[in-house]
């Protein structure tokens, strides 16, 4: 149901967190972090037995391979911490260069050689790979991560961290779903006239996992169309073993005939003499393949069937474009609701090669796929995250509101004959809003922007939401908290039967460094920093009305930094970097 490269945690926490006033407290806060391994974890789906998907980033201690680093690498990385070292809080120029060049850093130069290879050298084949996003499941108080596709350094007993595991959510049958990559592993090539070098070469970019027994054994879901890898994810299992996502079906036209290409692409023997065919495709993986919604009846040894479900249009034969649809959701009677590329001029029966395409949310239901939107002018670019077992969908579509282009929550009949998106009321007019989730009782969750600025400037916070649509109730879930809370609910991805929310939460704690050892100040006080954490909120009952018509401080920033480095990694699930170092 849930896509965490899909998140929008937008957020500015150095503001002051306003909370309306007279407010009962009815739900509790649970921690789901891992914060003895991860200085960031994320919720996605919670079953109706509590049992939860939660992903994490930004581990302590990441595995460096010191011994691919050139006395120019270390140059570098030195010049990065001179130049950058004053904006980063708490952060020093480099503390012992020569313990740094024998690879075994102190904690604070271990930080400006991770943000090397992270930032400085993300994008080149030749440096170690940094992918550092971790599944986890918890079945009670811990959060345990177990490891999807990601190897060991040969000859160690270390992980990569070089994979990017998507744990997508968790049905009452405790089996665990989502996609991963394939880790990046060091191999040898000498090109010709040239030393050997090492180039960091993957396998494939995202493939779809199955595990019924909390880890210990990995289903991989194969897509169709394999070659270079292939693509697919599995984004939501109902409980009678129904799986919905997405699969790649055939190869980008324009990008297949580069890679076939003698002439200059990676068929070119004068090209293969520098670089390794393999090396040559990885640097054309992004955007490869035409992905299609795809249905799998799963059993706990892996697929039986397997069904494409179809896309909203057919393209122009000589259209070489990337085409999509995906399935995000599917309910317990098999109706699957997603997106795909569809024609802004939704009337188009007739499209051009470069026919103007978005996407647009779909239900794939008895072998058709239709779109919610009936006028693509006013809504566009929207998704469709979840349904329930009485057909109800929702999601998000764009729209101009106050002058500006800005998405904004939904939800759709299914069964209509002509479905119509309801756009309810959100935070305010010009919010940007987005519905993750659906329960059975008619409660949806999201989340939605409560700051007014121009979101030019900075990015906008955001809090968590609930909707009843029984009674058109629109609650920022904030307030239902007690009034001296330490968490501030920013996403929320799930609510099961029994009204449990997992979603995620700003709170300020004592600060870690790269190693997780807590740091303190000139005086010995651990400092603190804000850091966003999974969590469960769970109902009270009716509570008892407090008083919170006080503004509360809930971040104090005294003492308190993501830090530049911790929101390079958190643009991962969609934070906006606000600024950059200097390369």
């Amino acid at each position: 149901m849930k896509n965490l490269v899909k998140s929008v945690l937008t957020l500015s926490i150095s503001s002051a967190l306003a909370i309306s006033a007279a407010q009962a407290a009815t739900y509790k806060i649970i921690d789901k972090g891992a914060a003895d391994k991860f200085k960031f974890t994320y919720a996605q789906q919670e079953n109706n037995l509590g049992q939860m998907a939660v992903s994490g980033t930004d581990s302590y201690n990441f595995p460096l391979q010191f011994q691919y680093f050139d006395e120019a690498d270390f140059d570098a990385i030195v010049l990065a911490a001179g130049r950058n070292h004053e904006l980063v809080n708490g952060i020093n120029d480099i503390e012992d260069e020569e313990a740094l060049r024998a690879g075994n850093p102190t904690a604070n130069d271990l930080f400006w050689a991770v943000y090397y290879i992270r930032d400085v050298r993300s994008s080149s084949i030749y440096y170690q790979k940094y992918g550092d996003i971790v599944a986890m499941t918890n079945f009670g108080d811990e959060s345990t991560e177990f490891t999807v596709y990601d190897q060991k350094f040969e000859g160690t007993d270390t992980y990569t961290r070089s994979t990017v595991d998507y744990i997508n959510g968790i049905n009452d049958q405790g089996w665990v779903y989502g996609n991963g990559s394939a880790p990046f592993l060091p191999v040898k090539f000498t090109p010709s006239g040239g030393d050997e070098v090492t180039l960091w070469l993957s396998e494939f970019t995202t493939r779809g996992f199955l595990t019924v027994d909390r880890g210990e054994t990995i289903v991989p879901i194969m897509p169709p169309e394999a070659t270079y890898g292939g693509e697919s994810a599995v984004l939501d299992i109902n409980e009678n073993g129904v799986a919905v996502g997405y699969a790649s079906t055939s190869i980008v036209e324009e990008i297949k005939e580069v890679i076939e290409d003698e002439t200059g692409g990676c068929r070119d023997p004068k090209v293969l003499e520098d670089l390794p065919f393999e090396a040559c495709v990885q640097l054309r993986a992004n955007g490869m393949y035409n992905n299609e919604a795809f249905k799998w009846i799963i059993d706990e040894n892996g697929v039986i069937s397997t069904e494409a479900l179809g896309f909203l249009v057919t393209p122009n034969v000589d259209d070489k474009r990337q085409h999509v649809s995906v399935a995000q959701a599917v309910n317990n009677h098999g109706v699957v609701v997603g997106y795909a590329t569809g024609w802004w001029d939704e009337t188009e029966t007739e499209p051009s090669r470069n026919e103007r395409s978005s996407t647009y949310a779909v239900v794939f239901k008895d072998g058709e796929v239709k779109d919610f939107t009936e006028d693509h002018s006013k809504h566009f670019r929207s998704r469709a995250y979840d349904i329930n077992d009485k057909g109800i969908a929702v999601g998000h579509a764009e729209t101009v509101s106050n002058g500006s282009v800005r998405k904004k929550f939904y939800y759709v009949d299914t069964n209509a004959e002509n479905p119509q998106m309801v756009l309810p009321t959100d935070f305010f007019v010009g919010s940007s809003s987005s519905a993750r989730a659906i329960n059975e009782h008619g409660i949806i969750v999201g989340q939605g922007e409560v700051e007014t600025h121009n979101d030019n400037s900075s990015p906008r916070r955001t809090h968590g939401f609930m909707y009843d649509i029984n009674t058109d109730t629109f609650t920022d879930l904030n307030d239902l908290l007690p009034c001296d809370s330490k968490y501030t609910v920013i996403e929320v991805r799930d609510i099961n039967e029994n009204n449990e929310i997992s979603g995620t939460a700003v709170l300020k704690v004592e600060r870690r460094d790269a190693k997780g050892q807590i740091m303190k100040d000139a005086d010995g006080k651990a400092l603190t920093e804000d850091v966003v954490r999974a969590i469960k909120m769970s109902p009270l009952g009716s509570g008892e009305p407090e008083d919170c018509s006080e503004v509360v401080d809930k971040v104090e920033r005294k003492g308190a930094s993501l830090g530049l480095f911790s929101l390079s990694i958190l643009t991962l699930f969609g934070f906006t970097r606000r600024f950059k170092l200097k390369k």
